[in-house]
């Protein structure tokens, strides 16, 4: 006998509805489980896990038995994996380790800028170095240039980004959105899935932190000089000013997609151009400079053409200009 038209939309909906229960179930569970490892250790992280193993069969259970019932429990425990994942906040008191212990903030008067906390750390080999932190003024009339670093250390698709400013006197400062790391702690992109990991406005002498990653981490980093306007450079370099004064009053989360070094950039280049289109560059971040181009920030010619720099910086010697030394053509 044919099977009813309505009988077969009834199994189609049931099917449907427990697809979507064992889905939501295995979603719920993966996510917290995975925040678990990341912000719990010892023994409490292996009794979070087994509750929530229990909690996760018995709903999956309970589904086979009374529906209702198991979608009100799934609903539970992710009211209370959502509540717990709600206490996890930035703050600025943890022990960090040196090279992020302090972002920078700034005092603006008009075309004067000072600012505070501008790193200048003489690095001896990746790991340690002269701690220096200083205050620095700078007239942004006299703000001449704007460069975008990149720095590849694996896979030439992933880099960190870092734009430096330079005045007419020759000085340069450079920003870097950076996590900020505890004393200890090391990088992991999973963790940054997960608020393990608070967000940094890091300015700095290029002779810090370019050669840290040029002469000391071995880095292939390189150098591309963008062509924005008087005006842009000026709002490109206050909106980083707002952003350093910003995470100084109100911590805020490092995160691997959405508040990276290349999407916080994208958000203040928003303050000076509208509609900056998102791109998948935006991820891949090694591409950067192809999407500038294609914006009409740098020139197309130097975006294809080799900008390595450090090969050049690891043979400057110790009395050069270091800032002028990587520019030399």
């Amino acid at each position: 006998m044919t099977q009813s038209r309505p009988s077969l939309i009834r199994r189609i909906g049931r099917f449907l509805g427990r697809s979507a229960f064992f889905l939501t179930l295995a979603l719920v569970a993966g996510l917290t489980a995975t925040a678990l490892t990341v912000h719990v250790s010892g023994p409490a992280l292996y009794l979070a896990e087994a509750l929530l193993a229990a909690a996760a069969l018995s709903a999956a259970l309970l589904r086979l038995l009374a529906r209702r019932a198991a979608w009100a429990m799934l609903v539970m425990v992710t009211l209370i994996a959502g509540l717990w994942y709600q206490t996890i906040i930035p703050c600025d008191d943890r022990t960090w380790a040196p090279d992020v212990a302090h972002g920078v903030t700034a005092e603006i008067d008009g075309d004067r800028v000072t600012l505070t906390n501008v790193r200048n750390f003489r690095w001896t080999s990746e790991d340690a170095a002269t701690e220096v932190w200083e205050s620095r003024s700078y007239d942004l009339s006299k703000l001449a240039s704007v460069d975008m670093l990149t720095s590849v250390w694996d896979s030439p698709d992933i880099a960190h980004l870092l734009v430096s400013f330079g005045f007419e006197d020759g000085e340069h400062v450079t920003f870097s959105v950076e996590i900020r790391k505890e004393m200890g702690e090391k990088f992991s992109t999973l963790g940054g899935f997960f608020r393990q990991f608070e967000l940094v406005l890091i300015a700095a002498d290029e002779e810090d932190i370019v050669k840290l990653r040029t002469n000391y981490r071995g880095e292939t980093v390189s150098l591309y000089p963008l062509t924005i306007g008087a005006e842009g450079r000026r709002q490109l370099f206050l909106s980083y000013l707002d952003l350093g004064n910003r995470l100084a009053a109100r911590p805020a989360f490092y995160n691997t997609v959405t508040s990276n070094c290349a999407s916080t950039v994208y958000r203040t280049v928003g303050a000076f151009k509208e509609d900056v289109p998102l791109d998948i560059r935006l991820l891949k971040t090694g591409l950067l400079p192809e999407y500038l181009a294609d914006l009409g920030y740098l020139d197309p010619a130097i975006a294809a053409a080799p900008a390595t720099i450090t090969a050049r910086a690891q043979t400057l010697p110790q009395d050069i200009d270091f800032s002028a030394g990587i520019r030399v053509r």
